[in-house]
């Protein structure tokens, strides 16, 4: 009698445990914990599926999954660039959404097949000393190859994924002959010396330091925010009736292709493209929505008042080799 009511509450503990387990998310996310925990904490409290957050970078984690096969703990992907997502979904780690799942997305900012789907978008825009006359006219990316920048302009490490990342849509938007002359102008111009984060690049602008730079939006508006009276500006680039546009890179997730919870990965993901869920990530992030009818945070300029570059998403991994090999060879820091 006592061996068949331990091996019932062993069986109860095993069962138990299971269900608990298969309530529990983990997500390999290439996002800071900061603007991915809010979002994750609604969306708890609105289903009561817990979340695990394995936090690195993008691109090493895109590895991990790669390498770790069927054998991954993870159920979704979170990575601030187009460029891994599409990677990913070129290896075949990613499951397939149904398209009523993410049709409030438009296409051009989720995969072909629905393997991932874009959750916020940001922009490549000029930070500029308002203070120094001598860049105040510029309203080209391609004009930062100009030598009468040599020395003035903040630019990150080539390895930078938004580097990369917008390389791309420039490569895509006009020719390779054009965007490797302005990666040589560039190099020229900041002579070897590099930042390895887009808020050194705005600190260093606001000082004085250096006069430019190019940067991801929302860098500007986080700098503003803690210091209202910083002699910046942000120049959305390229705007002229025969100008690209600006480049645009989304953030975005993936529903791992050998998650044994697919069910509940995919009810996250349903989530993040709500209303609701656009609206806290994107607020969190100081990004853009990809829903449209969602308002961007009050203080970024509106997606109205500007002109973005015609380049699909998924465009970013599908030419990323070309961007590196240009790279490479003009040997960018």
């Amino acid at each position: 009698m006592k061996r068949g009511l331990l091996s019932l509450l062993l069986l109860s503990f095993w069962f138990g445990t299971a269900s608990v387990s298969a309530e529990e998310l983990i997500i390999y996310s290439g996002r800071s914990d900061k603007f991915v925990k809010p979002v994750v904490k609604a969306f708890t409290a609105k289903t009561g599926i817990k979340v695990v957050l394995h936090t690195g970078s993008s691109t090493a984690l895109l590895n991990k999954l790669k390498l770790e096969a069927e054998r991954t703990s993870a159920d979704l992907y979170i990575s601030n660039d187009a460029g891994n997502l599409q990677k990913g979904s070129d290896l075949k780690l990613f499951s397939s959404l149904d398209e009523k799942s993410v049709d409030s997305i438009p296409q051009d900012y989720r995969a072909a097949d629905n393997s991932w789907v874009g959750l916020s978008a940001r922009a490549r825009v000029l930070v500029v000393n308002s203070k120094d006359e001598s860049v105040a006219a510029i309203k080209s990316v391609f004009e930062l190859a100009d030598p009468k920048l040599k020395g003035k302009l903040a630019i990150t490490h080539s390895s930078n994924e938004s580097y990369i990342a917008g390389t791309t849509v420039y490569l895509r938007a006009t020719d390779e002959k054009k965007v490797k002359q302005w990666l040589v102008g560039m190099k020229k111009n900041v002579d070897g010396s590099v930042y390895n984060k887009h808020s050194k690049i705005v600190k260093a602008v606001a000082s004085g330091r250096k006069s430019i730079g190019l940067v991801n939006h929302y860098y500007i508006y986080r700098h503003l925010k803690k210091k209202p009276n910083a002699s910046i500006k942000i120049v959305l680039p390229d705007q002229g009736k025969d100008d690209i546009g600006v480049a645009w890179n989304v953030a975005g997730a993936a529903v791992v292709k050998h998650s044994s919870k697919q069910q509940a990965a995919k009810q996250f993901i349903e989530y993040m493209v709500s209303e609701a869920g656009q609206k806290q990530f994107a607020e969190v992030n100081q990004e853009y929505p990809t829903r449209p009818g969602v308002s961007a945070a009050a203080n970024v300029p509106p997606l109205s008042s500007y002109k973005v570059a015609n380049v699909p998403m998924r465009d970013l991994g599908k030419y990323r080799n070309a961007t590196l090999d240009i790279i490479e060879s003009v040997g960018m820091p």
